[in-house]
């Protein structure tokens, strides 16, 4: 039924933005922003987030929840809010349908998820986007957690949590090391017809690395896994969140890794990772100055 109604919208939707294209329209996009469905965000209504988008100049916008974590995955962050519920997913998937319906003269709205991908849970996520992929524009396909003597870590959820995971891995370096071999199996992956096209924040590991404080010279696997993404024939969210993060003060990727995507023909798709409305536009120009 939704993968019905997505096609009359979006056929309907993108006749018109491709007729603004023509008539030289810049189209402005963010790919990666979140919604009152996130349980560890903000409750600004989409209202909110679509009005500043309109607002801020941008043309073309995702939102990519965080969706629902494979059922037999038990969410290590305190609160269990690192995604969605299931029995969230019609009331999501129906707001912003309705959302894109109300807004279809000013704005483009696609709808979409960030998807956790796990080791060893890739058969839950492949049924997971078989059932709810036919409903999906563009989605995001990311790493947060890692596992290390026996059990999983959310990377990222602070830094008291990452150097734990470091000093069950042995070091920081292997924490790194970890995070791009599971980041390359994401890309390899086979989760279907309706796996995501775009990896989400590809170096996230490195958001405490002014807390932990160690040099580590991670630029060969960074550069071996855009090589792979290449090859998959993927994309990369250009993700600005972590400049603003006092411990990493840096886009994901690094400036300087933007313009080796860009050399290899990588498409880039400008993401705030937004979680409150005001958090939409940020940083987006430190890309394009």
């Amino acid at each position: 039924m939704y993968s019905i109604l997505l096609f009359v919208k979006l056929e309907k939707t993108d006749k018109y933005f491709s007729s603004r294209k023509k008539a030289g329209v810049f189209m402005k996009r963010d790919g990666h922003i979140h919604t009152p469905f996130c349980p560890h965000g903000t409750q600004d209504p989409l209202d909110s987030y679509i009005d500043k988008a309109i607002k801020s100049g941008f043309t073309d916008i995702t939102f990519t929840e965080h969706a629902p974590l494979p059922f037999s995955f038990v969410d290590p962050t305190p609160e269990k809010d690192s995604g969605m519920r299931l029995d969230e997913m019609h009331s999501y998937i129906d707001a912003i349908q309705q959302a894109k319906d109300a807004y279809k003269r000013d704005i483009r709205i696609r709808l979409g998820l960030e998807i956790d991908f796990i080791s060893g849970y890739e058969k839950e996520t492949r049924a997971f986007l078989d059932e709810y992929g036919p409903a999906l524009d563009d989605s995001i396909l990311s790493v947060h957690f890692l596992e290390a003597a026996g059990q999983f870590y959310c990377m990222d959820f602070s830094k008291e949590v990452f150097m734990e995971l470091s000093r069950q891995s042995g070091s920081v370096e292997s924490v790194y090391s970890e995070y791009y071999r599971t980041v390359e199996s994401s890309v390899l992956a086979d989760l279907g017809a309706f796996k995501p096209k775009r990896i989400g924040h590809p170096t996230l590991v490195h958001k405490f690395q002014l807390a932990h404080g160690q040099q580590i010279d991670d630029s060969s696997h960074i550069k071996a896994l855009f090589q792979q993404i290449k090859k998959a024939g993927m994309e990369i969210d250009m993700n600005g969140a972590g400049f603003s993060k006092p411990d990493c003060q840096e886009s994901y990727p690094p400036l300087p890794y933007i313009d080796y995507a860009k050399s290899l023909s990588i498409p880039l798709v400008f993401g705030s990772d937004a979680h409150s409305a005001n958090g939409l536009h940020k940083h987006y120009e430190k890309f394009y100055t």
